[in-house]
């Protein structure tokens, strides 16, 4: 938990991971990339202070886990989110297993989340019912650029992906996190074009798709969207650390999602361990939008920030929060989205 000037912040990073990126379970040259463009996103946009060598970097003990998030990281709850590059690391790069045990042995801590690839077909449903069942999911994370074999991409709108997502209405899995973001090597740029949440969020109204990294750098095209999608919320890990390199574009961002999705559907998170979250939680409590754009996107309140930092992640996973740490209005917007009905 957070405090500042007598004001506390229940926190749930929603997207964590537990991943293997060392030599030794790099599969090829594609792996080797692949840990090389996170760390790249590391180094370029944390303080100096926060820059860890690339050998602290492939993999993170169990110990500096626990220490990064909840010892020092003001952490409360933090959500597993598995991205599993069976293409480019030999025993799968971030997996629900892995993260699963973790989470056994620390459940007052950590959520863990699966994964499917609809490209797995029947066998891979199967798989999805067993893990749900193993690890009582309540939500999946997808990454639509994997590879898999000759394929380099899916989408939400394919035949089998509406299969798996009925599979998830069918298991309770009612929290679909959708990696929509900056490309990484060697994954293609369009196969994570956010068109395909729009199909997927109007045909199934039951689930919640939490977009993460809010579509960037395809902003405007995922605000367009989640605006007439009730069921879509932005999550803020990637855009969040340019509240250091670049606060301006920041406040644009936050602004721009404020403006068309409202405070109740943005999630943190810091995206361990791409970076750390306490440096991340202190800089957005002290954040403010620059005086010259409030005109256009308002102030960013303590409430807001609560409910971005903790509430609305707690929401969705039924997580309880200590009744004093609430907000009675977390639950709904106070102002109906542009262009809804």
């Amino acid at each position: 938990m957070y405090e500042k000037d007598g004001r506390k912040y229940f926190i749930v990073d929603g997207h964590v991971h537990f991943w293997d990126g060392r030599p030794s379970n790099q599969a090829n040259r594609y792996g080797e990339g692949f840990i090389n463009c996170f760390y790249d996103y590391h180094r370029n946009l944390s303080p100096a202070s926060e820059v860890w060598t690339l050998e602290e970097f492939w993999r993170q003990s169990e110990e500096r886990i626990l220490h990064d998030l909840f010892e020092v990281g003001y952490v409360d709850r933090a959500i597993f989110q598995p991205t599993y590059l069976t293409e480019f690391f030999v025993d799968g790069f971030n997996t629900t297993e892995q993260d699963g045990a973790l989470a056994e042995k620390h459940p007052d801590r950590f959520i863990v989340n699966g994964s499917w690839d609809p490209r797995d077909g029947e066998l891979g449903l199967a798989r999805l019912e067993a893990l749900a069942r193993r690890w009582n999911l309540r939500g999946v994370k997808l990454y639509t650029a994997e590879w898999k074999g000759g394929s380099k991409g899916w989408k939400l709108s394919d035949p089998w992906a509406y299969r798996y997502l009925d599979k998830c209405q069918e298991l309770g899995i009612r929290n679909i996190h959708v990696h929509k973001g900056p490309t990484i090597y060697p994954l293609n740029r369009d196969a994570f074009d956010v068109a395909d949440v729009d199909d997927a969020a109007s045909a199934f109204p039951g689930l919640t798709f939490i977009v993460e990294h809010c579509g960037l750098p395809r902003l405007e095209d995922f605000c367009w969207i989640a605006t007439q999608e009730p069921n879509v919320y932005a999550g803020i890990a990637v855009a969040l650390p340019f509240i250091h390199t670049r606060p301006r574009y920041f406040a644009q961002v936050i602004g721009e999602l404020l403006y068309w999705l409202d405070e109740n559907r943005i999630t943190f998170a810091s995206d361990y361990a791409i970076w750390t979250p306490k440096w991340l939680i202190e800089r957005f409590v002290d954040f403010q939008i620059p005086e010259d754009m409030r005109g256009e996107y308002g102030e960013l309140t303590f409430e807001v920030k609560r409910k971005i930092l903790g509430l609305n992640a707690a929401r969705l996973y039924d997580i309880k929060v200590p009744p004093e740490l609430d907000v009675a209005d977390a639950h709904a917007g106070s102002d109906r989205p542009i262009g809804s009905a």
